[in-house]
């Protein structure tokens, strides 16, 4: 049970129903982290905000989605491994992939660097040392791609954390972020 309201669209605000109609014309459902965000419009419209921002880079949806997964892995959520497994199902990513991502390894060179220097950033805090950037620019990252990813990932924490905070209710296929 979560520990934070899912806010129903009964009682959203005139704001986070604005944003709930907005939602469910791109994903048919308003899923349960957004109706915990929805706690505080103004939350849920940031992070509507920056996800459509970073729609907008130079990665596309399957890398955006490895990374989502490794992060997951990484901070052990639950709610976020079952979110985007569901998601980079629907991309047609293989299921030994979106394990191999929950891990934060890739057979794609590109992705794998990608996923390395993610996983440096949650393990340091953000902390990277000059190998990790040089490795990063070693495997072909460039200085927007390190920007993206740093971006990314904190997307990802914003939501891992806020998941673990309110134990928000799975509706996703559900499964574990790390193996048992």
């Amino acid at each position: 049970m979560a520990r934070i309201t899912q806010i129903s669209d009964s009682v959203a605000a005139p704001e986070a129903a604005t944003l709930f109609t907005a939602i469910k014309g791109k994903l048919g459902m308003v899923p349960n982290l957004y109706r915990v965000a929805a706690n505080q419009p103004a939350v849920l419209g940031g992070l509507l905000g920056l996800n459509e921002a970073l729609a907008g880079g130079s990665f596309d949806a399957r890398t955006r989605e490895a990374i989502a997964l490794a992060v997951a892995g990484a901070n052990s959520c639950d709610y976020c491994a079952s979110a985007h497994a569901a998601i980079s199902a629907g991309l047609n990513v293989a299921p030994g992939d979106v394990d191999a991502h929950l891990a934060g390894r890739s057979d794609d060179p590109r992705i794998a660097a990608i996923l390395r220097l993610a996983l440096a950033m949650v393990q340091a805090r953000g902390l990277v040392t000059d190998a990790d950037l040089t490795t990063a620019r070693d495997a072909g990252l460039s200085d927007s791609d390190i920007v993206e990813t740093v971006a990314n990932v904190v997307a990802n924490i914003f939501t891992n954390y806020l998941n673990h905070v309110a134990e928000t209710d799975i509706d996703f296929p559900a499964r574990k972020a790390r193996a048992a």
